[in-house]
């Protein structure tokens, strides 16, 4: 993804506000690097389709800054946490994207402990603002999906701990989501009963009926298309995510002998 890609980014909705602010010192940091290393850097903005581009990679950036808080809800940077980023963006997005996307959550990691110093509060608050403007300018199925590429990296050293939990709770709120989406896309890939009630967000005493609404409901919001804006690999992560509600609803018409 060349870096000047990455800046192309911010002239989407991410220019201002928080996000800015976070983007302004990630990329600035790594701007100086390559300066020092190239001797100058100049970026040519991309031609054609400058808008979807620009909106991908702020969907990209705010994924990066959400990720740097759930990695580091536990207080440690975990190896598996940080391999799987590394795989979700080779991916999804290119080898390109790979050193640099792991460069920018370093940088965002050295942010958050710069911030913290003087307040402790201080970076999760940021959070709280940067999922606002997510809010603002993201769809709903966009904030869903990016919420579910949030709990997979969670979820990718096999022990989402009550730390992480909270914090995915946190986030989907802030961007405002549910805290009963995010338990619902935790369960997604479980394979009891129960976790496929948690995953259509009805309870085992729901009736055949709420139990078929919920299913709609949750097909609606979680279908692929909403995000094709965002470019083909990340319909095709919506498409697994959609596959896996369906799963879940199977599982539960066969429990109850529903068709």
């Amino acid at each position: 993804m060349g870096l000047g890609k990455w800046i192309g980014g911010i002239v989407g909705f991410m220019a201002m506000g928080p996000l800015g602010a976070l983007a302004g010192y990630a990329l600035g940091s790594m701007l100086d690097k390559a300066s020092e290393q190239q001797g100058t850097y100049e970026y040519e903005p991309q031609e054609g389709n400058a808008g979807s581009m620009g909106r991908r990679n702020s969907f990209l950036f705010s994924m990066l800054v959400m990720a740097s808080y759930i990695i580091r809800a536990d207080g440690r940077i975990m190896h598996s946490e940080m391999e799987f980023v590394r795989q979700f963006l080779r991916r999804n997005f290119g080898e390109e994207a790979v050193q640099e996307g792991e460069q920018i959550l370093l940088n965002l990691f050295e942010q958050r402990k710069q911030m913290d110093k003087n307040n402790p509060q201080a970076f999760r608050q940021t959070i709280y603002e940067c999922g606002a403007q997510m809010a603002d300018n993201l769809s709903y199925g966009e904030r869903l999906q990016l919420l579910d590429f949030l709990v997979q990296i969670a979820r990718s050293d096999q022990n989402v701990c009550e730390a992480e939990i909270h914090a995915l709770r946190e986030v989907a709120q802030a961007m405002r989501l549910s805290a009963q989406e995010a338990d619902s896309m935790l369960n997604l890939h479980g394979d009891t009963l129960e976790d496929a009630y948690k995953v259509l967000e009805v309870a085992p005493s729901a009736t055949d009926e709420e139990v078929r609404k919920a299913y709609r409901r949750l097909a609606l919001k979680h279908h692929p298309d909403k995000v094709a804006a965002l470019g083909e690999d990340v319909r095709k992560a919506a498409e697994e995510k959609f596959q896996s509600i369906n799963n879940a609803k199977e599982r539960i018409y066969k429990a109850r002998g529903m068709r």
